[in-house]
């Protein structure tokens, strides 16, 4: 019989008496202590193992002037990209034995900046930080006194770790990816009018820059303006374009939001994709894979942000005092049956 089934909860006394060690030498081993023989290790481990025993990580932050909980401040979980941003960051937690706050901004600035100074600080050991509407003239109010990682392209430098992802480049790729195809007359949804910093300008001047490289003329009319990035704006985009007579043999959505309501408006239009209209987003969220057709996209590294976002904010919170990083995710290009290829 187990000593939890004789007893209830295992202790750290129950392991080492198992083990024949110590108890001080067990709480080095399951604090990852390094200088431990790894004889006297595997002998410990296995009494853990054999025992069930697990560690009391309430006490253990206790001791450590922790909470063992993490802030994560994300625009808008409606929107498809945030809630499975949010998924990935809550399991890559998890893996860390550490829990997740999650906290909506609603894009709003103010909120934004009350998430910073707000009284649950107190309660996260860090934080995790996606500002839509805070840009450089704000950089001052990042400058607080807990770990924290900035992710996003709103603001670049500064004293904090920062996760981004390849807005610029994988635009670019998104609208090859649309020439490649013998497309054209390529519309991109979704552009925020005088934007110079965040993914929107970031992305259109991905798309520009396939244009430039392949001697496809700039045609302003194909570049649509649209506000928060949702469903109905994609539809609202297409509305425009068909309505406006303006030709367009192919779309590019800003995000997979903006595809998928573009992609409901040509089918209430009786256009057909891609053979009428080749189209591809951006996020490759999981609602891609299952449209009709699928939805071609650009996948932004989501996985890689997350367990990035996580690793830097959790060796800020060990006192580690590295030089401050910006890691640029990967991305790849996804094609499927949206785009024709």
């Amino acid at each position: 019989m187990s000593i939890s089934g004789a007893r209830g909860t295992v202790t750290m006394h129950d392991v080492a008496a198992r083990a024949g060690v110590s108890v001080k030498t067990v709480s080095n081993v399951v604090n990852d202590y390094p200088h431990i023989r790894p004889a006297t290790r595997e002998k410990v481990q296995r009494a853990i193992d054999d025992l069930g025993y697990k560690m009391n990580l309430s006490a253990r932050s206790l001791r450590q002037g922790r909470t063992g909980i993490i802030g994560l401040a994300l625009p808008e979980l409606s929107l498809p990209y945030f809630a499975e941003l949010a998924d990935s960051v809550i399991r890559a937690a998890e893996a860390r034995g550490v829990v997740v706050l999650i906290e909506q901004t609603g894009a709003d600035r103010q909120h934004e900046l009350d998430v910073l100074t707000s009284d649950r600080r107190q309660l996260t050991d860090g934080l995790i930080f996606s500002p839509l509407e805070l840009g450089p003239d704000d950089a001052d109010a990042l400058k607080v006194d807990y770990p924290l990682v900035v992710l996003g392209e709103r603001i670049f430098g500064g004293d904090w770790d920062h996760v981004t992802m390849n807005n610029v480049d994988a635009a670019r790729a998104a609208t090859q990816h649309l020439i490649d195809q013998g497309r054209r007359r390529i519309a991109v949804i979704g552009a925020h009018a005088g934007e110079t910093m965040g993914s929107a300008a970031l992305r259109v001047l991905g798309y520009q820059a396939a244009l430039a490289a392949n001697g496809i003329p700039l045609d302003p009319d194909l570049i649509v303006e649209g506000g928060l990035w949702h469903r109905a704006t994609g539809a609202e985009c297409v509305a425009h374009l068909v309505d406006s007579g303006v030709e367009f043999d192919a779309i590019f959505g800003l995000n997979d939001a903006l595809a998928l309501g573009a992609l409901h408006a040509l089918h209430a239009r009786d256009i057909t994709v891609p053979k009428d209209v080749a189209m591809i987003g951006f996020d490759d969220i999981e609602d891609a894979s299952y449209t009709s057709p699928t939805l071609s996209s650009i996948s932004p590294g989501r996985e890689e942000i997350a367990q990035e976002a996580v690793d830097l904010l959790l060796a800020r919170i060990a006192g580690g005092e590295d030089p401050y990083r910006r890691v640029i995710a990967d991305f790849t290009v996804m094609p499927r049956e949206s785009s024709g290829a």
